[in-house]
């Protein structure tokens, strides 16, 4: 997938960083300065915010590079039927939390919000946790996942150009459900959580 480089690079970026405190939030820019296209009017890139502390089930992973998509589905679709068999509703959209990247691949969380924590806790793979809360920067990506490339290139020149440094991990939050293959019409919120 052309995106994972950048993908990889972005995750070197952040952890060479050491997680470094932001003295103050970089304000929004408009999209077509920084952003890549296809952004609409209103679309965030690189505007500060403010993640809520939020419960979540996820799906612990590590994956490839050449097969992070397809790692990243199965995880959503085991999910999905865990939630469904358990009768367990999501109160938010779906999203993938990267918590680790090496050379040869990345650790992830494939998550989705939940109102509260089920009584009886689930066991092996599938656990539950909090999502990243806390000072971020919101990117937004519009569509396909093969086309992320461009939207993480420009976010990497975004943190070099504002000098902004980042903690370890970041989010990809999805409008419209988890990700689907021959999706083209993806709504991607990508957070990068500072201190």
């Amino acid at each position: 997938m052309p995106r994972l480089p950048v993908l990889s690079l972005l995750l070197a970026a952040l952890i060479v960083s050491g997680g470094a405190a932001l003295a103050q939030p970089a304000p929004p820019t408009k999209p077509g300065l920084d952003a890549p296209s296809p952004l609409k009017p209103g679309d965030a890139f690189g505007e500060a915010v403010t993640l809520p502390e939020r419960t979540v089930i996820y799906l612990q992973g590590h994956s490839k590079w050449d097969s992070a998509f397809d790692s990243l589905v199965d995880a959503f679709r085991s999910l999905n039927e865990y939630l469904d068999k358990q009768g367990i509703k999501a109160s938010g959209p779906a999203m993938t939390i990267y918590t680790k990247t090496d050379d040869s691949g990345f650790g992830f969380r494939a998550a989705v919000p939940i109102a509260q924590a089920p009584k009886d806790p689930p066991k092996g793979d599938i656990a539950i946790g909090q999502a990243p809360s806390g000072k971020a920067l919101k990117f937004t990506h519009r569509g396909s996942y093969d086309s992320m490339d461009e939207t993480y290139e420009a976010i990497t020149n975004y943190l070099d150009d504002k000098g902004i440094e980042a903690k370890d991990l970041f989010v990809e939050e999805y409008t419209g459900g988890p990700l689907k293959a021959g999706d083209n019409d993806l709504l991607v919120s990508v957070f990068v959580p500072v201190k």
